[in-house]
């Protein structure tokens, strides 16, 4: 039903043309129509999206029909608990939003540990525990997936989840 999508503070996907984050990924195949959904959204707002929070729009063009876009924490020395407690966020928020939303499935992505340097193996035990939290506090998701880019990060989720 949901895809996540680690997006900037702008919501408005990559300002990178060619850059193969996830970010610009999703809006180059959602289409125009997610970025003029993702204006509406920033405008209304009238500041940054904030570090932890999710917005929702339709997937448009994309095989799913939601997207939540979630803005993680830039990492910039070494990492903090404060670090850690906003990517947290970053889940619970899509999670709950998803709920809230109706949905019954989501895909989250390895947010901030692409260009926002999250050490990945931080960042997916942070992923696994929030979405078993969710699961063990009642959460009405049917099918919950890591979505992931890279083979070193498929072998960490596979650790981590057994």
């Amino acid at each position: 039903d949901g895809i996540v999508n680690a997006a900037n503070n702008a919501l408005l996907g990559c300002f990178h043309p060619g850059h193969d984050c996830i970010d610009n990924i999703i809006h180059t195949y959602a289409g125009v129509q997610l970025r003029q959904a993702c204006a509406a959204i920033m405008s209304k707002q009238g500041h940054p999206e904030p570090v932890g929070g999710a917005k929702i729009t339709p997937g448009f063009n994309l095989p799913a029909r939601y997207v939540l876009h979630t803005v993680g924490p830039m990492i910039s020395g070494p990492l903090t608990k404060e670090d850690q407690e906003q990517l947290a966020s970053c889940y619970r928020s899509c999670l709950g939003l998803a709920e809230a939303s109706g949905l019954k499935s989501l895909a989250l992505c390895c947010i901030s540990t692409g260009v926002f340097r999250f050490p990945p193996r931080e960042a997916a035990r942070i992923a696994v525990a929030e979405a078993k939290r969710h699961v063990a506090d009642g959460g009405r998701l049917e099918a919950v997936v890591f979505n992931v880019f890279r083979d070193e990060d498929l072998e960490i989720y596979r650790s981590l989840l057994g």
